[in-house]
Protein backbone atom coordinates (compact mmCIF):
# COMPACT_ATOMS: atom_id res chain seq x y z
CA UNK A 1 0.00 0.00 0.00
CA UNK A 2 3.08 2.05 0.20
CA UNK A 3 4.23 1.76 -3.15
CA UNK A 4 2.52 4.65 -5.01
CA UNK A 5 4.34 6.94 -2.39
CA UNK A 6 7.85 5.57 -3.52
CA UNK A 7 6.93 5.92 -7.17
CA UNK A 8 5.72 9.67 -6.16
CA UNK A 9 8.79 10.35 -5.11
CA UNK A 10 10.94 8.62 -7.61
CA UNK A 11 9.19 10.15 -9.99
CA UNK A 12 9.98 13.77 -8.72
CA UNK A 13 13.76 13.12 -7.80
CA UNK A 14 14.13 11.97 -11.32
CA UNK A 15 12.19 15.46 -12.50
CA UNK A 16 14.38 17.72 -10.25
CA UNK A 17 17.52 15.78 -11.79
CA UNK A 18 16.58 16.86 -15.29
CA UNK A 19 16.14 20.17 -14.10
CA UNK A 20 19.68 20.38 -13.04
CA UNK A 21 20.76 18.46 -16.24
CA UNK A 22 19.26 21.29 -18.41
CA UNK A 23 20.89 23.88 -16.29
CA UNK A 24 23.95 22.48 -16.54
CA UNK A 25 23.63 22.15 -20.08
CA UNK A 26 23.05 25.77 -20.38
CA UNK A 27 25.51 26.45 -18.22
CA UNK A 28 28.40 24.67 -19.96
CA UNK A 29 26.76 26.49 -23.21
CA UNK A 30 27.28 29.83 -21.97
CA UNK A 31 30.98 29.25 -21.06
CA UNK A 32 31.47 28.42 -24.53
CA UNK A 33 30.33 31.80 -25.58
CA UNK A 34 33.71 34.34 -25.12
CA UNK A 35 33.70 36.81 -22.46
CA UNK A 36 34.38 39.67 -25.31
CA UNK A 37 30.38 39.07 -26.41
CA UNK A 38 29.35 39.53 -22.55
CA UNK A 39 31.02 42.86 -22.45
CA UNK A 40 29.35 44.26 -25.46
CA UNK A 41 26.14 42.92 -24.60
CA UNK A 42 26.46 43.88 -21.14
CA UNK A 43 27.82 47.65 -22.74
CA UNK A 44 24.71 47.69 -25.24
CA UNK A 45 22.17 47.12 -22.06
CA UNK A 46 24.13 49.99 -20.33
CA UNK A 47 24.15 52.07 -23.50
CA UNK A 48 20.01 51.86 -23.72
CA UNK A 49 19.24 52.34 -19.67
CA UNK A 50 21.31 55.55 -19.91
CA UNK A 51 19.74 56.78 -23.04
CA UNK A 52 16.50 56.38 -21.92
CA UNK A 53 17.36 57.56 -17.88
CA UNK A 54 19.67 60.49 -19.35
CA UNK A 55 16.63 61.21 -21.82
CA UNK A 56 18.80 61.43 -25.54
CA UNK A 57 17.09 62.06 -28.86
CA UNK A 58 19.68 61.68 -30.56
CA UNK A 59 18.33 58.79 -32.56
CA UNK A 60 15.14 60.68 -32.86
CA UNK A 61 17.19 63.69 -34.65
CA UNK A 62 19.00 61.11 -36.91
CA UNK A 63 15.69 59.22 -38.39
CA UNK A 64 14.10 63.21 -38.77
CA UNK A 65 17.17 64.29 -40.91
CA UNK A 66 17.89 66.38 -38.33
CA UNK A 67 15.40 68.57 -39.27
CA UNK A 68 15.12 69.36 -35.56
CA UNK A 69 11.46 69.99 -33.62
CA UNK A 70 9.24 72.81 -34.64
CA UNK A 71 8.93 75.52 -32.04
CA UNK A 72 5.02 75.09 -30.80
CA UNK A 73 3.16 78.50 -29.80
CA UNK A 74 0.95 79.66 -27.42
CA UNK A 75 -1.35 82.76 -27.83
CA UNK A 76 -4.31 84.42 -27.55
CA UNK A 77 -6.36 84.26 -31.07
CA UNK A 78 -6.35 87.97 -31.16
CA UNK A 79 -3.49 88.93 -29.88
CA UNK A 80 -1.66 91.85 -31.37
CA UNK A 81 1.79 91.19 -29.89
CA UNK A 82 1.68 87.77 -32.00
CA UNK A 83 -0.12 89.04 -35.07
CA UNK A 84 2.25 92.35 -34.99
CA UNK A 85 5.44 90.91 -33.44
CA UNK A 86 5.83 87.08 -33.35
CA UNK A 87 4.41 86.76 -36.54
CA UNK A 88 7.29 88.49 -38.28
CA UNK A 89 10.34 86.52 -36.52
CA UNK A 90 11.13 83.86 -38.35
CA UNK A 91 13.23 81.96 -35.34
CA UNK A 92 10.03 81.56 -33.41
CA UNK A 93 8.17 79.87 -36.73
CA UNK A 94 11.46 77.82 -37.55
CA UNK A 95 12.61 74.51 -35.71
CA UNK A 96 15.43 73.97 -33.25
CA UNK A 97 17.86 71.35 -33.74
CA UNK A 98 20.48 70.35 -30.51
CA UNK A 99 24.14 69.88 -31.12
CA UNK A 100 23.96 66.23 -31.82
CA UNK A 101 26.83 65.71 -28.98
CA UNK A 102 24.73 67.07 -26.65
CA UNK A 103 21.57 65.87 -27.71
CA UNK A 104 20.22 65.11 -24.35
CA UNK A 105 18.92 68.14 -21.42
CA UNK A 106 20.84 67.02 -18.89
CA UNK A 107 24.03 66.97 -21.44
CA UNK A 108 23.28 70.42 -22.47
CA UNK A 109 22.45 71.85 -18.70
CA UNK A 110 25.53 70.19 -17.59
CA UNK A 111 28.24 71.44 -20.52
CA UNK A 112 26.22 74.75 -19.83
CA UNK A 113 27.40 75.33 -16.11
CA UNK A 114 30.76 73.79 -16.44
CA UNK A 115 31.86 75.25 -19.61
CA UNK A 116 29.08 76.86 -22.35
CA UNK A 117 32.07 78.74 -24.86
CA UNK A 118 31.16 81.93 -23.38
CA UNK A 119 32.35 85.08 -25.06
CA UNK A 120 35.27 86.92 -23.64
CA UNK A 121 34.81 90.24 -22.42
CA UNK A 122 34.78 92.81 -19.75
CA UNK A 123 31.95 94.53 -17.95
CA UNK A 124 31.58 98.11 -16.12
CA UNK A 125 31.02 97.89 -13.28
CA UNK A 126 28.41 100.80 -11.77
CA UNK A 127 27.27 99.70 -7.90
CA UNK A 128 23.55 100.78 -6.84
CA UNK A 129 22.56 101.46 -3.59
CA UNK A 130 18.97 100.76 -2.61
CA UNK A 131 16.83 103.02 -0.09
CA UNK A 132 17.08 100.01 2.74
CA UNK A 133 20.92 100.38 2.70
CA UNK A 134 21.24 97.35 0.14
CA UNK A 135 23.70 97.03 -2.93
CA UNK A 136 23.09 95.93 -6.03
CA UNK A 137 26.24 95.48 -8.64
CA UNK A 138 25.04 97.00 -12.20
CA UNK A 139 26.95 95.72 -14.94
CA UNK A 140 27.41 97.41 -18.33
CA UNK A 141 27.64 96.38 -21.45
CA UNK A 142 27.62 98.91 -24.82
CA UNK A 143 27.05 98.27 -27.94
CA UNK A 144 30.02 100.67 -28.50
CA UNK A 145 32.58 98.10 -26.72
CA UNK A 146 31.58 95.63 -28.85
CA UNK A 147 31.82 97.81 -32.04
CA UNK A 148 35.05 99.30 -31.74
CA UNK A 149 36.45 95.57 -31.15
CA UNK A 150 38.16 96.65 -27.68
CA UNK A 151 36.16 94.55 -25.23
CA UNK A 152 37.64 96.86 -22.50
CA UNK A 153 34.68 98.76 -20.81
CA UNK A 154 35.54 102.17 -20.34
CA UNK A 155 32.35 104.05 -22.18
CA UNK A 156 29.92 105.50 -20.66
CA UNK A 157 26.13 106.16 -21.86
CA UNK A 158 24.71 110.08 -22.60
CA UNK A 159 21.70 110.80 -20.41
CA UNK A 160 20.05 111.74 -23.91
CA UNK A 161 21.25 107.96 -25.53
CA UNK A 162 18.37 106.84 -27.41
CA UNK A 163 19.86 103.21 -28.33
CA UNK A 164 17.67 100.84 -26.78
CA UNK A 165 18.60 99.33 -22.78
CA UNK A 166 18.32 96.04 -21.76
CA UNK A 167 17.66 94.96 -18.08
CA UNK A 168 19.23 90.93 -17.25
CA UNK A 169 17.91 89.73 -14.36
CA UNK A 170 19.74 86.44 -13.95
CA UNK A 171 18.71 82.96 -12.32
CA UNK A 172 18.94 81.63 -9.07
CA UNK A 173 23.03 81.47 -7.23
CA UNK A 174 24.02 83.23 -11.08
CA UNK A 175 25.70 86.82 -12.19
CA UNK A 176 27.01 88.75 -14.82
CA UNK A 177 29.85 86.40 -15.49
CA UNK A 178 27.61 82.99 -16.03
CA UNK A 179 27.75 81.70 -19.25
CA UNK A 180 24.42 81.87 -20.34
CA UNK A 181 24.58 85.41 -19.35
CA UNK A 182 27.91 86.65 -20.77
CA UNK A 183 25.94 84.64 -24.36
CA UNK A 184 22.90 86.96 -23.79
CA UNK A 185 24.89 90.38 -22.67
CA UNK A 186 27.59 90.02 -25.71
CA UNK A 187 24.50 88.83 -28.50
CA UNK A 188 22.39 91.77 -27.70
CA UNK A 189 25.38 94.51 -27.72
CA UNK A 190 26.62 92.51 -30.69
CA UNK A 191 23.12 93.83 -32.05
CA UNK A 192 23.24 97.43 -30.99
CA UNK A 193 22.08 97.05 -27.77
CA UNK A 194 23.12 98.56 -24.27
CA UNK A 195 22.91 95.76 -21.98
CA UNK A 196 22.62 95.96 -17.84
CA UNK A 197 22.63 93.34 -15.66
CA UNK A 198 21.41 93.34 -12.88
CA UNK A 199 23.18 91.25 -9.89
CA UNK A 200 20.74 89.83 -6.88
CA UNK A 201 22.01 91.63 -3.56
CA UNK A 202 25.07 89.43 -2.52
CA UNK A 203 26.43 88.09 -6.01
CA UNK A 204 28.90 89.65 -8.69
CA UNK A 205 31.32 89.84 -5.83
CA UNK A 206 29.22 92.45 -3.74
CA UNK A 207 28.94 92.62 -0.40
CA UNK A 208 25.33 92.42 1.90
CA UNK A 209 25.30 95.67 2.89
CA UNK A 210 21.63 95.59 4.86
CA UNK A 211 19.49 92.53 6.18
CA UNK A 212 17.49 92.43 2.75
CA UNK A 213 18.46 89.47 0.84
CA UNK A 214 16.75 88.52 -2.71
CA UNK A 215 15.14 85.33 -2.84
CA UNK A 216 12.42 83.94 -5.32
CA UNK A 217 9.59 86.57 -5.50
CA UNK A 218 11.64 89.82 -4.28
CA UNK A 219 10.83 91.81 -6.90
CA UNK A 220 11.63 95.05 -5.17
CA UNK A 221 15.17 95.32 -6.59
CA UNK A 222 13.74 94.79 -10.26
CA UNK A 223 11.56 97.53 -9.37
CA UNK A 224 13.56 100.26 -7.87
CA UNK A 225 16.60 99.33 -11.02
CA UNK A 226 14.44 99.46 -13.74
CA UNK A 227 12.83 102.88 -12.50
CA UNK A 228 16.18 104.14 -11.90
CA UNK A 229 17.05 103.35 -15.51
CA UNK A 230 14.04 104.51 -16.90
CA UNK A 231 14.47 107.90 -14.81
CA UNK A 232 18.41 108.32 -15.88
CA UNK A 233 17.98 107.38 -19.69
CA UNK A 234 14.58 108.42 -20.33
CA UNK A 235 14.84 108.58 -24.24
CA UNK A 236 15.99 104.98 -24.50
CA UNK A 237 13.64 102.30 -24.66
CA UNK A 238 14.43 99.94 -22.09
CA UNK A 239 13.36 96.17 -22.21
CA UNK A 240 13.96 93.54 -19.64
CA UNK A 241 14.77 89.82 -19.62
CA UNK A 242 14.59 87.27 -17.04
CA UNK A 243 15.92 83.73 -16.66
CA UNK A 244 15.25 80.87 -14.45
CA UNK A 245 14.52 82.05 -11.07
CA UNK A 246 15.21 85.94 -12.41
CA UNK A 247 12.54 85.15 -15.20
CA UNK A 248 10.18 84.49 -12.00
CA UNK A 249 10.71 87.54 -10.57
CA UNK A 250 10.16 89.22 -13.92
CA UNK A 251 6.45 88.32 -14.77
CA UNK A 252 5.58 88.93 -10.84
CA UNK A 253 7.06 92.38 -11.38
CA UNK A 254 5.02 92.68 -14.32
CA UNK A 255 2.02 91.41 -13.01
CA UNK A 256 2.12 93.80 -9.83
CA UNK A 257 2.62 96.68 -11.66
CA UNK A 258 0.23 96.08 -14.31
CA UNK A 259 0.22 99.36 -16.75
CA UNK A 260 2.77 101.37 -15.03
CA UNK A 261 5.72 99.62 -15.64
CA UNK A 262 7.99 101.47 -17.63
CA UNK A 263 9.22 98.41 -19.40
CA UNK A 264 8.17 98.54 -23.29
CA UNK A 265 8.49 94.78 -23.83
CA UNK A 266 9.90 91.33 -21.99
CA UNK A 267 11.40 87.84 -22.17
CA UNK A 268 10.96 85.46 -19.74
CA UNK A 269 13.26 82.18 -20.36
CA UNK A 270 12.83 79.32 -18.18
CA UNK A 271 10.68 80.32 -15.78
CA UNK A 272 9.65 77.78 -12.83
CA UNK A 273 6.05 79.51 -12.65
CA UNK A 274 4.78 77.48 -9.47
CA UNK A 275 7.22 76.93 -6.78
CA UNK A 276 5.19 74.56 -5.20
CA UNK A 277 4.96 72.25 -8.13
CA UNK A 278 8.59 72.95 -8.99
CA UNK A 279 9.70 71.50 -5.33
CA UNK A 280 7.45 68.90 -5.33
CA UNK A 281 9.03 67.98 -9.27
CA UNK A 282 12.76 68.06 -8.32
CA UNK A 283 12.59 65.99 -5.07
CA UNK A 284 10.40 62.92 -7.75
CA UNK A 285 13.39 61.40 -9.65
CA UNK A 286 16.77 60.68 -9.16
CA UNK A 287 18.10 63.21 -11.50
CA UNK A 288 16.14 65.84 -10.15
CA UNK A 289 17.62 65.01 -6.78
CA UNK A 290 21.39 65.43 -7.74
CA UNK A 291 19.86 69.08 -9.50
CA UNK A 292 18.47 69.96 -6.28
CA UNK A 293 21.56 69.04 -4.54
CA UNK A 294 23.64 70.76 -6.90
CA UNK A 295 21.65 73.94 -6.20
CA UNK A 296 21.59 73.08 -2.57
CA UNK A 297 25.60 73.66 -2.69
CA UNK A 298 25.50 76.68 -4.70
CA UNK A 299 22.89 78.34 -2.59
CA UNK A 300 25.01 77.21 0.83
CA UNK A 301 28.53 78.49 -0.86
CA UNK A 302 26.63 81.80 -1.39
CA UNK A 303 25.35 81.88 2.37
CA UNK A 304 28.85 81.23 3.10
CA UNK A 305 30.10 84.04 1.42
CA UNK A 306 27.76 86.32 3.96
CA UNK A 307 28.07 83.81 7.00
CA UNK A 308 27.62 86.81 9.90
CA UNK A 309 24.46 88.20 8.32
CA UNK A 310 23.10 84.57 8.04
CA UNK A 311 24.39 83.36 11.40
CA UNK A 312 22.66 86.38 12.90
CA UNK A 313 19.73 86.02 10.92
CA UNK A 314 18.72 83.00 10.54
CA UNK A 315 19.77 79.06 11.34
CA UNK A 316 23.50 78.74 10.49
CA UNK A 317 23.58 75.63 11.75
CA UNK A 318 20.39 74.32 9.69
CA UNK A 319 21.88 76.15 7.00
CA UNK A 320 24.81 73.44 6.83
CA UNK A 321 22.94 70.76 7.23
CA UNK A 322 20.94 71.66 4.37
CA UNK A 323 20.58 68.80 1.69
CA UNK A 324 17.79 70.06 -0.42
CA UNK A 325 16.51 73.38 -1.51
CA UNK A 326 13.53 72.92 0.27
CA UNK A 327 15.78 72.60 3.46
CA UNK A 328 17.62 75.57 2.83
CA UNK A 329 14.41 77.66 2.75
CA UNK A 330 13.20 76.36 5.83
CA UNK A 331 16.36 77.61 7.43
CA UNK A 332 17.41 80.51 5.67
CA UNK A 333 14.73 82.23 3.48
CA UNK A 334 11.74 81.79 5.72
CA UNK A 335 13.94 83.25 8.84
CA UNK A 336 14.95 86.46 6.37
CA UNK A 337 12.13 87.06 4.94
CA UNK A 338 9.38 86.45 7.37
CA UNK A 339 7.39 83.13 5.81
CA UNK A 340 5.44 81.38 8.06
CA UNK A 341 6.51 77.78 6.58
CA UNK A 342 8.30 77.11 3.15
CA UNK A 343 5.26 76.41 1.23
CA UNK A 344 3.81 79.72 2.31
CA UNK A 345 6.91 81.15 0.95
CA UNK A 346 6.49 79.58 -2.15
CA UNK A 347 2.92 80.05 -2.42
CA UNK A 348 3.45 83.86 -2.39
CA UNK A 349 6.87 83.89 -4.53
CA UNK A 350 4.80 82.22 -7.13
CA UNK A 351 4.20 84.26 -10.58
CA UNK A 352 1.94 82.06 -12.24
CA UNK A 353 -1.66 84.16 -10.47
CA UNK A 354 0.03 87.42 -11.95
CA UNK A 355 0.54 86.04 -15.60
CA UNK A 356 -2.79 87.61 -16.38
CA UNK A 357 -2.17 91.00 -15.24
CA UNK A 358 0.76 91.29 -17.36
CA UNK A 359 0.45 94.20 -19.60
CA UNK A 360 3.55 94.06 -21.29
CA UNK A 361 4.61 92.89 -24.60
CA UNK A 362 6.01 89.30 -23.09
CA UNK A 363 7.43 86.59 -24.84
CA UNK A 364 8.05 83.29 -22.56
CA UNK A 365 10.25 80.66 -23.90
CA UNK A 366 10.49 77.29 -22.21
CA UNK A 367 11.74 73.56 -22.72
CA UNK A 368 9.81 70.55 -22.26
CA UNK A 369 12.91 68.48 -21.33
CA UNK A 370 13.65 71.01 -18.55
CA UNK A 371 15.35 68.95 -15.93
CA UNK A 372 15.14 71.63 -12.88
CA UNK A 373 11.84 73.98 -14.11
CA UNK A 374 9.22 71.08 -14.79
CA UNK A 375 6.71 71.31 -17.96
CA UNK A 376 3.68 70.74 -15.72
CA UNK A 377 4.28 73.68 -14.44
CA UNK A 378 3.93 75.95 -17.58
CA UNK A 379 0.48 78.49 -17.06
CA UNK A 380 -0.88 77.27 -20.74
CA UNK A 381 -3.95 78.55 -20.03
CA UNK A 382 -3.46 81.74 -18.55
CA UNK A 383 -0.54 82.68 -21.15
CA UNK A 384 -3.50 82.04 -24.13
CA UNK A 385 -5.89 84.27 -22.23
CA UNK A 386 -3.20 87.22 -22.05
CA UNK A 387 -3.35 88.96 -25.50
CA UNK A 388 0.10 90.45 -24.07
CA UNK A 389 1.91 87.09 -23.22
CA UNK A 390 3.33 84.30 -26.84
CA UNK A 391 4.50 81.20 -24.90
CA UNK A 392 6.92 80.09 -26.93
CA UNK A 393 7.77 75.95 -25.80
CA UNK A 394 10.26 73.58 -27.70
CA UNK A 395 10.26 69.81 -27.06
CA UNK A 396 14.19 69.27 -26.34
CA UNK A 397 16.73 72.39 -25.12
CA UNK A 398 17.52 71.69 -21.49
CA UNK A 399 17.28 74.44 -18.76
CA UNK A 400 18.62 77.50 -19.71
CA UNK A 401 21.09 75.55 -22.64
CA UNK A 402 19.78 75.34 -25.98
CA UNK A 403 23.05 74.57 -27.92
CA UNK A 404 22.93 74.97 -31.56
CA UNK A 405 25.85 73.95 -34.28
CA UNK A 406 27.91 71.33 -34.57
CA UNK A 407 30.48 73.30 -32.19
CA UNK A 408 27.61 74.43 -29.79
CA UNK A 409 29.06 77.81 -29.91
CA UNK A 410 25.24 79.27 -29.82
CA UNK A 411 22.61 78.85 -27.62
CA UNK A 412 19.26 78.93 -29.30
CA UNK A 413 17.42 81.05 -27.29
CA UNK A 414 19.36 84.17 -27.16
CA UNK A 415 18.94 84.12 -31.57
CA UNK A 416 14.94 84.43 -30.74
CA UNK A 417 15.18 86.58 -28.21
CA UNK A 418 17.08 89.42 -29.81
CA UNK A 419 15.17 88.52 -33.10
CA UNK A 420 11.77 88.95 -30.63
CA UNK A 421 13.32 92.56 -29.23
CA UNK A 422 14.46 93.58 -32.58
CA UNK A 423 11.15 93.24 -34.13
CA UNK A 424 9.20 94.33 -31.21
CA UNK A 425 11.21 97.58 -31.30
CA UNK A 426 10.78 98.48 -34.49
CA UNK A 427 7.06 98.01 -34.50
CA UNK A 428 4.12 100.10 -32.96
CA UNK A 429 3.54 97.65 -30.10
CA UNK A 430 5.53 98.48 -27.73
CA UNK A 431 4.17 99.67 -24.41
CA UNK A 432 4.39 102.90 -22.90
CA UNK A 433 3.82 103.40 -19.04
CA UNK A 434 0.59 104.89 -18.61
CA UNK A 435 2.11 108.07 -16.21
CA UNK A 436 3.62 108.65 -19.39
CA UNK A 437 0.59 108.08 -21.85
CA UNK A 438 -1.10 110.58 -19.17
CA UNK A 439 1.84 113.07 -19.09
CA UNK A 440 1.66 113.30 -22.92
CA UNK A 441 -2.14 113.96 -23.06
CA UNK A 442 -1.46 116.37 -19.90
CA UNK A 443 1.65 117.85 -22.23
CA UNK A 444 -1.20 118.88 -24.98
CA UNK A 445 -3.57 120.70 -22.65
CA UNK A 446 -0.51 122.34 -20.35
CA UNK A 447 0.99 123.66 -23.63
CA UNK A 448 -2.38 125.45 -24.33
CA UNK A 449 -1.93 127.25 -20.80
CA UNK A 450 1.86 127.69 -21.21
CA UNK A 451 1.60 129.89 -24.62
CA UNK A 452 3.14 129.89 -26.96
CA UNK A 453 3.55 133.09 -25.45
CA UNK A 454 4.50 136.13 -27.71
CA UNK A 455 6.53 139.24 -26.06
CA UNK A 456 6.76 142.40 -27.93
CA UNK A 457 9.84 144.29 -27.96
CA UNK A 458 10.05 148.60 -28.42
CA UNK A 459 12.14 147.67 -32.08
CA UNK A 460 8.79 146.00 -32.86
CA UNK A 461 10.73 142.52 -32.75
CA UNK A 462 8.38 139.45 -31.61
CA UNK A 463 9.48 136.83 -29.40
CA UNK A 464 8.50 133.98 -28.31
CA UNK A 465 8.66 132.94 -24.26
CA UNK A 466 9.50 129.71 -22.70
CA UNK A 467 6.75 127.40 -23.38
CA UNK A 468 9.75 124.14 -23.41
CA UNK A 469 9.55 122.28 -20.37
CA UNK A 470 10.94 118.78 -18.89
CA UNK A 471 9.62 115.93 -20.29
CA UNK A 472 9.88 113.90 -17.46
CA UNK A 473 7.87 116.19 -15.01
CA UNK A 474 4.43 115.60 -13.83
CA UNK A 475 0.96 117.23 -14.88
CA UNK A 476 1.47 119.32 -11.20
CA UNK A 477 4.99 120.73 -12.09
CA UNK A 478 3.71 121.40 -16.13
CA UNK A 479 0.23 123.27 -14.83
CA UNK A 480 2.94 125.84 -12.28
CA UNK A 481 5.24 126.24 -15.18
CA UNK A 482 2.93 127.75 -17.16
CA UNK A 483 1.13 129.76 -14.64
CA UNK A 484 4.39 131.16 -13.91
CA UNK A 485 5.26 132.28 -17.32
CA UNK A 486 1.48 133.66 -17.77
CA UNK A 487 2.52 135.80 -14.71
CA UNK A 488 5.84 136.50 -16.59
CA UNK A 489 4.36 137.70 -19.82
CA UNK A 490 1.67 139.54 -18.49
CA UNK A 491 4.18 141.96 -16.41
CA UNK A 492 6.32 142.67 -19.57
CA UNK A 493 3.06 143.61 -21.47
CA UNK A 494 2.09 145.72 -18.32
CA UNK A 495 5.67 147.44 -17.98
CA UNK A 496 5.39 147.49 -22.03
CA UNK A 497 2.05 149.36 -22.17
CA UNK A 498 3.05 151.79 -19.46
CA UNK A 499 6.33 152.51 -21.38
CA UNK A 500 4.68 153.34 -24.49
CA UNK A 501 2.17 155.30 -22.55
CA UNK A 502 4.37 157.73 -21.33
CA UNK A 503 6.74 158.46 -24.64
CA UNK A 504 3.51 158.55 -26.29
CA UNK A 505 2.44 161.70 -23.83
CA UNK A 506 5.51 163.20 -24.55
CA UNK A 507 5.57 163.02 -27.72
CA UNK A 508 1.83 164.68 -28.57
CA UNK A 509 2.76 167.35 -25.76
CA UNK A 510 -1.00 167.36 -24.88
CA UNK A 511 -2.98 165.96 -22.02
CA UNK A 512 -5.78 164.78 -24.00
CA UNK A 513 -4.47 162.46 -26.66
CA UNK A 514 -2.40 160.92 -24.07
CA UNK A 515 -5.17 159.88 -21.87
CA UNK A 516 -7.04 159.04 -25.05
CA UNK A 517 -3.92 157.32 -26.55
CA UNK A 518 -3.83 155.15 -23.05
CA UNK A 519 -7.44 154.39 -23.33
CA UNK A 520 -7.45 153.29 -26.72
CA UNK A 521 -4.38 150.69 -26.04
CA UNK A 522 -5.94 149.23 -22.59
CA UNK A 523 -8.98 148.39 -25.06
CA UNK A 524 -6.96 146.95 -27.28
CA UNK A 525 -5.40 144.92 -24.75
CA UNK A 526 -8.67 143.93 -23.12
CA UNK A 527 -10.04 142.85 -26.40
CA UNK A 528 -6.51 140.38 -26.80
CA UNK A 529 -7.54 139.05 -23.19
CA UNK A 530 -10.99 138.65 -23.38
CA UNK A 531 -10.25 136.57 -26.81
CA UNK A 532 -7.42 134.46 -24.86
CA UNK A 533 -9.86 133.45 -22.55
CA UNK A 534 -12.68 132.92 -24.96
CA UNK A 535 -10.13 130.54 -26.96
CA UNK A 536 -8.91 128.94 -23.84
CA UNK A 537 -12.43 127.77 -22.81
CA UNK A 538 -13.12 126.86 -26.44
CA UNK A 539 -9.83 124.48 -26.66
CA UNK A 540 -10.03 123.22 -23.19
CA UNK A 541 -13.66 121.31 -24.80
CA UNK A 542 -12.20 120.88 -27.86
CA UNK A 543 -8.69 119.54 -27.25
CA UNK A 544 -8.86 116.64 -28.85
CA UNK A 545 -8.76 117.88 -32.12
CA UNK A 546 -5.29 119.14 -33.08
CA UNK A 547 -6.41 121.60 -35.23
CA UNK A 548 -7.70 123.89 -32.78
CA UNK A 549 -4.27 124.28 -31.10
CA UNK A 550 -2.83 125.42 -34.43
CA UNK A 551 -5.45 127.89 -34.74
CA UNK A 552 -5.18 129.33 -30.86
CA UNK A 553 -1.28 129.69 -31.69
CA UNK A 554 -1.76 131.15 -34.78
CA UNK A 555 -4.01 133.65 -33.41
CA UNK A 556 -2.47 134.47 -30.37
CA UNK A 557 0.88 134.78 -32.41
CA UNK A 558 -0.59 137.39 -35.03
CA UNK A 559 -3.04 139.11 -32.00
CA UNK A 560 0.58 141.35 -31.06
CA UNK A 561 1.66 142.28 -34.36
CA UNK A 562 -2.18 142.75 -35.15
CA UNK A 563 -2.36 145.13 -32.05
CA UNK A 564 1.21 146.94 -32.90
CA UNK A 565 -0.56 148.15 -36.45
CA UNK A 566 -3.33 148.51 -34.40
CA UNK A 567 -1.33 151.51 -32.34
CA UNK A 568 0.29 152.90 -35.21
CA UNK A 569 -3.00 153.52 -36.88
CA UNK A 570 -4.93 154.87 -33.79
CA UNK A 571 -1.81 157.00 -33.24
CA UNK A 572 -2.32 158.54 -36.14
CA UNK A 573 -5.68 159.17 -36.31
CA UNK A 574 -5.45 160.71 -32.60
CA UNK A 575 -2.89 162.84 -33.53
CA UNK A 576 -5.04 164.29 -36.57
CA UNK A 577 -7.82 164.29 -34.60
CA UNK A 578 -6.11 166.26 -31.97
CA UNK A 579 -4.60 168.48 -34.26
CA UNK A 580 -7.69 169.51 -36.07
CA UNK A 581 -9.20 169.90 -32.36
CA UNK A 582 -5.97 172.38 -31.62
CA UNK A 583 -6.46 173.93 -35.10
CA UNK A 584 -10.00 174.67 -34.75
CA UNK A 585 -9.21 176.07 -31.42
Amino acid sequence: MFSPNFSQMDWSISWDESYLNAYKEVFRALCLIPILHYVIAFMVIWVVFLYNFLEFHFFQDFFSGFRGAPVALTFHPTSHIYHGVVSKCKILHGRYLATPWLSSPHFQTTFLNFFGNPPAFSYRRQLFHASDGGTIALDWLTSSDISRGAFEVNHTISNEDTTPLVVVIPGLTSDSTSSYIKHLAFGLAKHGWNVVVSNHRGLGGVSITSDCFYNAGWTEDARVVIDYLHHQYPKAPLFAIGTSIGANILVKYLGEDREKVPVAGAVAICSPWDLLIGDRFICRRLLQKLYDRALTIGLQGYAKLHEPCYSRLANWEGIKKSRSIRDFDNFATCFVGKFETVDTYYRRSTSTPYVLNVSVPLLCISALDDPVCTREAIPWDECRANKNIVLATIKHGGHLAFFEGITGSRLWWVRATDEFLGVLHSSSHMHKKKTEITEQKASIESSIDQGPYVNVGEDGMVAAVGSAHAGNKSVEHFTGLGSIQDKTVLGTEQTQQQTEAKSDVAGSGGEVSGECSSLQRIKCFDVIAASKRWLNHLLFRKNGKSVWLLVYIAIITSWPILGSALRIFSRKKLRNFSAATSHRR
